[in-house]
């Protein structure tokens, strides 16, 4: 049997569990707070904040119910609160409304997954990932090429779920003065600490935007005069013939799959990397970066004359408030 290890409340919070503690927490996360019957046992050390850190070190969590709520009282950065499928009651349905009050996605997961995620196991069937990124909305990014006096250059990503890659594209985008990175809140990498290390630091300079509505976003910076350039390798026309010097948004598809059909049909122009190996695409990160160059090479300091009359011409609308609404971040 394990030995326990009992803390005081400024002390972290990592014991190991016998089995017999983990038959007592699985009736714990069970139990329905709408019952009269009282729970088998209530630990004190249920009421003590506390973060834990899952099999992925580079994650922090807030696990317990009280603590999460607290958290999301707090108004704490938190990327999405899991819950554990099957765990019922008064208090998970507080911590669901108040993660949508705050715009925290909310997710359900199976056991299995669960303890995948978090192997500590008095989480009470609830843990809050902690963000390390404050997010903007994408007006701010537009904002910074005005205040710069420099045409938009943003880069949208389509459902980037490798950590590294996201990582490197962020990377490579501050290092070529993009102004920002647009990534979904679903089914997407979001900032962590693994994020940060693969950019080397540059997440923490660069405007991230994260949206729910791809498309929709899309549509409103076309409505802007921001024109959209996607990349997939089934077209002719290679990344290298068009001209870049104009206000765009570059988009980079996901691993494997790339770009979506709706964010594809979406585009204004859809280029290639010529590959000439047997290997038919390019890592996301490594085709991101050859694109964003050579947008980059076409338009650095504008100029070329394509350039230069496209920097004077381009007058974008004023911001209508629904935009900004349609925009939704946590």
């Amino acid at each position: 049997m394990q030995e326990e290890k009992f803390e005081t409340p400024d002390e972290d919070f990592d014991q190991p569990f016998t089995d017999e503690d983990e038959d007592l927490e699985l009736e714990e996360e069970n139990f329905n707070v709408d019952s009269d019957v009282p729970p088998p046992i209530f630990r004190q050390r249920e009421s003590l904040p506390r973060t834990v850190l899952d099999r992925k070190p580079s994650v922090q969590m807030i696990a317990g119910r009280q603590p999460v709520i607290e958290a999301l009282k707090a108004g704490t950065l938190i990327e999405k609160v899991v819950i554990l499928f099957g765990v019922k009651g008064m208090v998970i349905e507080k911590i669901r409304k108040m993660a949508k009050q705050n715009q925290v996605p909310c997710v359900e997961v199976g056991k299995q997954k669960f303890r995948e995620l978090v192997s500590d196991t008095t989480t009470q069937g609830v843990v809050a990932i902690v963000g390390t990124k404050r997010y903007v909305d994408v007006t701010d990014i537009l904002a910074i090429a005005k205040k710069r006096n420099e045409l938009p250059f943003i880069i949208i990503l389509d459902e980037i779920q490798d950590p590294q890659n996201l990582g490197a594209i962020i990377r490579t985008a501050e290092c070529a003065g993009a102004h920002g990175v647009v990534i979904l809140k679903h089914n997407a990498a979001y900032v962590n600490q693994t994020v940060v290390k693969a950019s080397a630091g540059a997440a923490e300079h660069l405007l991230i935007a994260k949206v729910t509505n791809l498309a929709q976003t899309i549509d409103e910076l076309k409505k802007l005069g921001v024109w959209i350039v996607g990349t997939d390798s089934g077209v002719s026309k290679l990344y290298t013939q068009i001209d870049l010097a104009m206000p765009l948004a570059l988009i980079i598809g996901s691993e494997g799959a790339g770009m979506r059909k709706l964010t594809k049909d979406k585009c204004d122009f859809i280029v290639k990397i010529p590959v000439f190996g047997k290997v038919e695409s390019l890592n996301a990160s490594v085709a991101g970066a050859l694109v964003i160059f050579e947008v980059v090479r076409k338009r650095k300091l504008l100029d070329s004359p394509t350039g230069k009359q496209a920097k004077q011409e381009y007058k974008p609308e004023p911001q209508s408030s629904s935009f900004t609404d349609s925009l939704p971040v946590s």
